[in-house]
């Protein structure tokens, strides 16, 4: 792992844990082990860190969801296989789950403007074209953050969910939530 690896994988932790306010250049070189002009060699400023790390934190992500809609499946097994997908890399990144769920409350608009821009539009421009030939006739704007929406909080439901009548272990396991908010989606859409 070179250095800028290492500064990405702590910034990464660092701001999961504390979000962007709360994370100075100073904090990620000592946490680092680096010094603070190492820090500023790689990046020029916070946002660009920033930017960079929530990148960085999405680039293996970004490669499985982009073979998900190059393969010549069908639309429906697409979304199928699209909400595994993020139900699995939520669950297994909690960092990144983290990191996402922290700046979606803190909402900066200047941040959630560049992550649209810079980290999450290509995947959005996937999911619009694929709930599009799902369901023609609905709004895929609203059609793709509701699958979004629903993979999330559902996972954000988790700790609470055990607590619930009725609750089964086996409504914690993440192919029975995928299938679930496949079913759902599908009959929604259509």
């Amino acid at each position: 792992m070179n250095s800028k690896e290492k500064i990405l994988t702590k910034a990464k932790t660092l701001f999961a844990k504390k979000g962007f306010s709360d994370v100075s250049m100073r904090t990620l070189a000592k946490a680092a082990n680096l010094s603070v002009a190492a820090i500023y060699y790689h990046f020029p400023d916070k946002n660009t860190l920033y930017i960079e790390t929530v990148q960085f934190a999405f680039r293996d992500k970004a490669l499985i969801f982009s073979n998900i809609f190059q393969q010549c499946n069908s639309a429906e097994t697409k979304l199928e296989q699209y909400v595994s997908s993020l139900i699995h890399e939520l669950t297994t990144d909690r960092e990144f789950h983290q990191l996402l769920q922290r700046e979606l409350v803190d909402a900066n608009p200047e941040r959630m403007k560049m992550l649209a821009e810079d980290v999450f539009k290509e995947q959005f421009n996937f999911l619009l074209i694929l709930t599009k030939q799902i369901a023609p006739e609905r709004d895929a704007y609203l059609s793709a953050v509701s699958v979004l929406s629903l993979c999330k909080h559902h996972l954000e439901m988790q700790p609470i969910c055990s607590f619930l009548p009725e609750w089964k272990p086996q409504h914690a396991e993440q192919d029975v939530i995928a299938k679930h908010i496949t079913e759902i989606l599908l009959e929604g859409l259509k």
